[in-house]
């Protein structure tokens, strides 16, 4: 298992330096990836170009492009161009987003979701391997047969053969199409008690190709936050939590609230929601149960954290992609008690 970084998005309370300075200590660190994300503000591209240019070492990820946003052959340019310019440190994670975010920001319909994210995949290997882009599926068909189109292939060399492919996947169909076309998982809310479930779906889809979990990927987006109490600790985490259980999607169809409910914390889940969609957003935060954070965190001290790294890795996770809450200095800070609570539990190369 390794450490890694997701810096989330641009936001008001961040800055593209502080971003920057983070990413840097997390190389210094040894870490083995930053993850950069995007949703309806900072796009992951220009974040991940700019990162690749001022470090030397650490890997760079999406988490993710945004399927809806671009056609397969541009992710594959952006991946492949990303790929040449980091010298080969390129990891590309790929997600279907979610129907608001689809159908309202991008135009885009959210529907068939898996059919979508399969033949995407199919079509961004077929062009990150540099060969011809011929395609006949139900969602995309290239070139288009009525018109001048012709098949073309990708005339810029990626430095490697194979750029690897993540998909954030929260429900079993997703994880099980996960294990069947991909090289990795990014997982939310990971709950090591609980990850049998999601491991299991995986493994199906990886059986369907006659390969086992043998070097699948997991990597796990989690909160990490340093303190004496991890109640307090916790305080931090809730807004974040809150948005996606209670918010990220409609009441109708809200994926991160169906795992929650999978979890065990049906009734809770129900809770947030209510109270965030009817925009009581604080007491929607405070309705989040402390144990749900605890379990799909690392909280308080040195020693507490250390311990549950060790969870982690007997659950089969890769790699923890740790998710901060604060300026720069307070993440360099956390990077810092997080390499030194690896130390303790014995990760440490």
């Amino acid at each position: 298992m390794r450490l890694g970084l997701n810096l989330g998005y641009l936001s008001s309370w961040n800055d593209p330096q502080g971003h920057l300075a983070i990413a840097q200590e997390a190389e210094r660190l040894g870490f083995s990836c930053v993850w950069v994300a995007e949703a309806y503000g900072s796009d992951a591209p220009s974040m991940l170009a700019w990162l690749a240019g001022q470090t030397e070492r650490i890997e760079l990820g999406s988490a993710v492009f945004q399927i809806p946003a671009r056609t397969p052959a541009m992710a594959a340019m952006t991946a492949a161009t990303i790929d040449k310019l980091s010298g080969g440190r390129f990891r590309l994670g790929l997600g279907v987003s979610g129907p608001q975010v689809s159908e309202g920001w991008h135009g885009v319909r959210f529907a068939k979701p898996l059919a979508r994210t399969r033949e995407y995949i199919d079509i961004v290997n077929l062009a990150l391997t540099r060969k011809v882009v011929q395609y006949d599926g139900e969602h995309y068909t290239l070139p288009l047969p009525d018109g001048p189109g012709k098949p073309l292939k990708l005339t810029l060399h990626p430095v490697r053969d194979h750029v690897p492919v993540y998909i954030a996947a929260v429900g079993p169909k997703n994880l099980e199409l996960a294990g069947e076309v991909a090289d990795g998982w990014l997982a939310i809310f990971f709950a090591p008690e609980y990850a049998h479930e999601s491991t299991a779906s995986i493994a199906a889809g990886r059986a369907k190709v006659g390969k086992t979990l043998d070097g699948f990927e997991i990597a796990a987006g989690v909160p990490v936050v340093f303190g004496d109490d991890p109640q307090m600790c916790a305080e931090l985490v809730r807004q974040y939590a809150a948005l996606y259980v209670g918010g990220m999607g409609s009441r109708e169809q809200n994926f991160y609230n169906a795992l929650a409910t999978r979890m065990g914390y049906g009734d809770a889940a129900r809770e947030v929601q209510d109270l965030y969609l009817a925009k009581r957003h604080r007491d929607a935060a405070a309705a989040v149960p402390f144990e749900f954070i605890d379990r799909t965190s690392l909280l308080g001290p040195v020693e507490r954290v250390a311990e549950r790294l060790q969870a982690y890795k007997e659950a089969g996770v890769t790699e923890i992609s740790t998710i901060i809450f604060g300026d720069a200095d307070y993440g360099t800070q956390t990077l810092r008690q997080l390499a030194t609570a690896w130390e303790k539990a014995g990760l440490g190369a």
